[in-house]
């Protein structure tokens, strides 16, 4: 469970760093502000996750 939490966690930090460079380079441009503005939001809710997965991975860790 541990290694399958693991990758995802990095899956996770993977998706949040793709999706703030794609926010960055539409809202550099300048042409959709809707399309930037809705990419930060899946960024910030992709970033949630990763740190959800985090703080059940190191409850699992102070278990062991």
């Amino acid at each position: 469970m541990a290694g399958f939490l693991q990758i995802g966690v990095l899956i996770a930090m993977a998706a949040v760093a793709v999706i703030l460079v794609l926010g960055i380079v539409t809202m550099a441009r300048g042409k959709d502000a809707r399309k930037s503005n809705k990419l930060m939001q899946l960024r910030v809710l992709v970033q949630g996750i990763a740190l959800l997965l985090l703080v059940i991975l190191s409850f699992m860790a102070l278990g062991k």
